[in-house]
């Protein structure tokens, strides 16, 4: 309507109420429009985390591949400079925090010296010849394990049987889901699991991620603060040296026959001893020759004894009168195995085993296997061959020394590592880790094995991550 030509527009409250609500509006507005800016930025943020994160899991990975790359590497020129069958000498290589672009990577290994307290993670390769054979080790031996116990020791040996007789086959049948025994060799040792008897206390003990040291979120059962692991810690499938010698000829079988005149311990020793030593060596082995009349003709007799039987070089050694120096010379040219087989399986490296399977193998003696840990530690340059083992041993442990030479059951040599990798990618993040098991018995190195172990945590312990957030990590 029209007052005096002027237009007049019904209000409907105060112009201050009117203003006030304009105001509410627009703030609500606003804060609608803050609250989806936070929400996209904070989505986009944990976006770009994630995909930074996945980043660094695959530069993780690649440093994974990287890190087999680099050990089989080793190993090849390990075989090419002629020294398959030695450890790696661990200054020989890098071991911790190697760079491999902007990823990382350690090896985590095993101190086999020394006990093992919290934290103290030991890089390096480990040489699975330093453990316990599940498919060839006898029963006496495995008993003796920590954590082991008789039923499932047995169980072992069930598992294992190709006749599929012991007393815990039937313990599967009656379980649910049902399964068999298998009645045949372990592939792994992972598979000790599905054994009768096998729980997490005894595989693993204390060391939940299988690290090889007492980490601090881990149970110390004994508060000793050192770590006791269970028996995966002790155990292999993949302990075996070649039946040949470095030319590819068949080693010497040291059996009573070989000791004959022209024979090829014989040749074996003529060729590193010399003519002369080589007969004294094997007179004390042949049986004696005495002469005596018979019949009035005067002909001379031979009287023989039973043949000398060797049950491992060790024994032969100890029988030879050699000294240590000459047995080193021919020492890994000796089998107690047929030529047909081509492999020696099961032998131990007293160079490099645990106290704990140095035990195993001396009827749970642990003060003898503490001496030859003893022993070694103090004479690193008199390793070279097994003889050293008789002066670790032959004053003190003769009783111990015997069991040792009734089976052929230690060496020096290692064909078999594993490397442990665990890596991480740029800024820390993306942690992977992948067990990888390396095999050079045929010559050329192999990857038998792999495993992921990444879900079992972080296993580079405290002073590593420390390292890194610090930025001290360094190749």
């Amino acid at each position: 309507m029209k007052l005096h030509g002027r237009i007049l527009i019904p209000r409907f409250g105060p112009p201050h109420q009117q203003r006030g609500s304009v105001l509410i509006i627009v703030l609500w507005i606003a804060l609608g429009l803050v609250t989806l800016a936070l929400y996209f930025a904070q989505s986009t943020n944990f976006e770009l985390r994630a995909s930074d994160n996945r980043v660094s899991a695959q530069a993780a990975d690649q440093a994974i591949e990287g890190a087999a790359r680099y050990i089989n590497y080793l190993l090849t020129l390990q075989q090419v400079n002629g020294s398959n069958g030695c450890v790696p000498d661990v200054s020989g290589y890098v071991r911790e925090a190697i760079p491999v672009g902007d990823a990382h990577f350690w090896l985590i290994g095993r101190d086999t010296n020394a006990p093992v307290g919290p934290g103290r993670l030991c890089f390096g390769l480990v040489d699975e010849a330093s453990k316990l054979n599940v498919n060839s080790a006898p029963s006496n031996a495995i008993v003796w394990l920590p954590r082991m116990t008789t039923d499932f020791t047995q169980a072992i040996l069930d598992w294992r049987d190709t006749n599929a007789s012991g007393p815990t086959v039937t313990y599967y049948s009656m379980q649910q889901p049902s399964y068999q025994c298998k009645s045949d060799p372990f592939e792994t040792v992972d598979e000790l699991r599905m054994v009768f008897g096998a729980s997490m206390d005894i595989l693993v003990g204390e060391d939940a991620n299988r690290n090889g040291v007492l980490d601090l979120n881990e149970n110390d059962e004994n508060q000793n603060s050192m770590l006791d692991p269970g028996v995966l810690e002790y155990f292999t499938v993949y302990s075996r040296e070649p039946n040949t010698n470095a030319s590819g000829s068949a080693k010497v079988l040291i059996n009573p026959a070989n000791v004959n005149a022209n024979g090829p311990l014989e040749s074996l020793l003529r060729t590193s001893l010399g003519a002369a030593r080589a007969n004294q060596v094997l007179a004390r082995f042949r049986p004696p020759v005495g002469g005596g009349g018979g019949g009035g003709r005067g002909t001379n007799q031979v009287t023989t004894s039973p043949p000398v039987p060797f049950a491992s070089p060790l024994q032969f050694y100890a029988r030879s009168g050699m000294t240590s120096a000459e047995f080193a010379q021919i020492c890994t040219n000796l089998t107690t195995v047929p030529a047909g087989r081509p492999y020696i399986e099961g032998r131990v490296n007293v160079n490099t085993a645990s106290a704990a399977v140095l035990a195993c193998l001396l009827n749970g003696d642990a003060a003898a296997a503490q001496q030859l840990v003893t022993y070694r530690q103090n004479n690193p340059t008199s390793l070279g061959s097994i003889s050293w083992v008789l002066d670790a041993l032959a004053q003190n442990f003769p009783t111990d020394l015997q069991a040792l030479e009734s089976w052929d059951c230690v060496t020096t040599q290692s064909y078999q590592f594993t490397a442990d990798i665990a890596a991480l990618g740029p800024h820390g993040r993306g942690y992977r880790r992948v067990k990888f098991v390396f095999d050079t018995s045929d010559g050329t190195p192999q990857i038998v094995y792999r495993q992921d172990l990444t879900p079992l945590g972080w296993a580079l312990g405290k002073d590593a991550r420390q390292k890194w957030l610090s930025g001290k990590g360094t190749g």
